[in-house]
């Protein structure tokens, strides 16, 4: 039996060191160190029967994403379900608990299915279980069925949606593609006395730049301003997206320097931004000059921009030094900008280039690319 399991069969007894800090800490990193995902949730469950690991909010959501990640949502069901004999499902905050981990899996009927168990439970249902099922709605991305739930549920509760519950119905329409009925909430909020956050502003703020709404972004971002909601750099990388999308680098340049000016540390978001504005205004070298100047590394998101567009503008020895820069950093990208630059490099004649990435990406150590070479085809 391996030392995990021996703490694990240890874990019923009525000693106080069996459920001390350190022993549940012991518990929950042999968890995190399982491999195998069926033995994963046996030891969930097991371990589950302990009242300290039930509170360890962190090891309930990593182990959920796990297996959302590897389509095990049978076995999410399986620890999920496991819950509800202990008396902790009698506390709202456990209930809602739950109801959002099904959420993280996008199992909505699975969430609401609980949520509707509560009363009989004799379980409190108050705007905390409320938003729970709103956000569990959103993340399974049942848009049709979340402003219902906005509209018809707090009447037949007895309660009053609050802040968290308003950014949650943004969220929605935002994602929906709905960006004028998101809108609209902000008035609804000031009528109901309900202040927006900066977590309101941002959702809005990404919704209209990056969907092109720049000018109506503009009075958005005027109104956070003028209601002293101070924008971080989540909104300014909205913004840069926006003037990227409007091709207006001057303005996104000078739009940085007021970041900086305000101590808002620009992010890999920011440069990506940038770069992006440079890309749709053709401009190569101020895009190239900004990856190097950025210090932000290699992203699968800054690869797949630059790729096609260096190739595009016939600059193939930086594409095949951003290549190498992927597998000497480790940096797991899509395989489809690897394979234009293999083909650019044939077509150009750089056989032994081209070669090397393909075979760079058999022997690579963290990741295997299917590179094919133009004559293997």
């Amino acid at each position: 039996m391996s030392f995990p399991s021996r703490l694990l069969s240890r874990s019923f007894s009525t000693t106080a060191t069996a459920t001390g800090p350190k022993f549940i800490g012991s518990v929950i990193r042999g968890i995190y160190k399982e491999n195998n995902l069926k033995r994963l949730v046996d030891k969930f469950k097991k371990s589950s029967d302990l009242g300290r690991f039930r509170t360890n909010t962190g090891i309930y959501t990593g182990t959920v994403q796990r297996l959302a990640n590897a389509k095990r949502f049978r076995w999410i069901e399986e620890i999920l379900e496991h819950q509800k004999q202990y008396k902790d499902i009698s506390k709202e905050g456990f209930t809602a608990r739950l109801i959002a981990l099904y959420g993280k899996a996008a199992m909505f009927e699975n969430a609401r299915k609980v949520f509707d168990e509560m009363p009989g439970r004799n379980c409190e249902q108050t705007v905390l279980s409320f938003n729970a099922l709103l956000g569990a709605c959103v993340n399974s991305k049942k848009f049709d069925e979340v402003d219902g739930l906005f509209k018809d549920l707090p009447h037949k509760l007895g309660i009053e949606p609050d802040l968290v519950s308003y950014n949650t119905i943004i969220k929605a329409f935002v994602d929906k593609g709905s960006l004028d009925s998101a809108n609209t909430l902000l008035y609804e909020m000031e009528k109901k006395g309900i202040r927006p956050d900066l977590i309101t502003f941002n959702t809005l703020l990404l919704g209209f730049y990056s969907n092109g709404r720049f000018a109506d972004a503009e009075k958005i971002w005027e109104t956070m301003v003028n209601m002293n909601v101070r924008p971080n750099v989540r909104s300014y990388n909205a913004r840069l997206d926006g003037l990227a999308i409007e091709k207006q680098t001057k303005k996104a340049l000078e739009l940085v320097g007021e970041m900086r000016s305000k101590e808002i540390n620009p992010d890999v978001f920011t440069f990506y931004a940038l770069i992006k504005g440079f890309v749709n205004e053709g401009n190569l070298e101020e895009a190239k000059r900004w990856y190097n100047k950025s210090g932000c590394g290699m992203n699968k998101a800054i690869f797949k921009l630059l790729v096609p567009f260096v190739c595009e503008k016939g600059d193939l020895d930086f594409a095949f030094n951003l290549c190498k820069s992927t597998f000497s950093k480790r940096c797991l990208v899509d395989q489809a900008p690897l394979q234009l630059v293999v083909d650019r490099l044939a077509k150009e004649l750089r056989v032994k280039e081209a070669k090397e990435l393909v075979e760079l990406g058999k022997t690579n150590s963290y990741c295997r690319y299917n590179l094919k070479f133009p004559s293997e085809e």
